[in-house]
């Protein structure tokens, strides 16, 4: 709470409670029929609410300055929760790329891979359908099956087997 709302505040309370006396006394001197007290108390009644009237303003202006400060405050809080979100999402990409760095795979294409990936691609263009041609299936009957280990380099197929299945 403001300062000045608080002072107006307790300003306007006490002239009010200030006004009782005045009251009194007007009331005193009706039943006495003196008008001079009368117009005495009145006078001081009149002063104490326009004491009160005053501090009623100051206790508004109060009230408006405490309202700009929230609205001060509300905004700045307001930027600030802005700039953590944009800080956060900045950590958030840069994690991101360095999770996309450390775990990508590197895939190499051999010699006779890219040789082979060019031959397709020129029978597929001259070719008048996207099928696959006869030289294609041929070259893929000719080419062995290899088999990688877990660290990428080739293993030996082992030496076929005889299998024998009884019934």
């Amino acid at each position: 709470m403001h300062t000045k709302t608080m002072e107006g505040l307790a300003g306007a309370n006490i002239n009010m409670k200030l006004l009782n006396t005045p009251f009194r006394v007007y009331k005193e001197a009706e039943r006495r029929g003196d008008t001079a007290v009368m117009e005495r108390a009145m006078g001081y009644a009149g002063e104490f609410a326009d004491k009160a009237e005053d501090y009623q303003k100051i206790t508004e202006e109060g009230m408006k300055e405490d309202a700009r400060e929230a609205r001060e405050k509300a905004k700045a809080e307001q930027e600030k929760a802005i700039q953590k979100r944009k800080e956060e999402r900045e950590e958030q990409e840069k994690r991101i790329a360095e999770s996309r760095k450390g775990d990508t795979d590197t895939v190499s294409i051999s010699e006779s891979g890219k040789e082979a990936s060019d031959e397709k691609s020129v029978s597929v263009q001259t070719g008048t359908d996207n099928d696959i041609s006869a030289e294609e299936t041929v070259d893929a009957g000719k080419m062995e099956a290899v088999i990688y280990t877990k660290t990428g380099e080739t293993a030996k197929p082992e030496s076929s087997s005889n299998f024998t299945i009884s019934v």
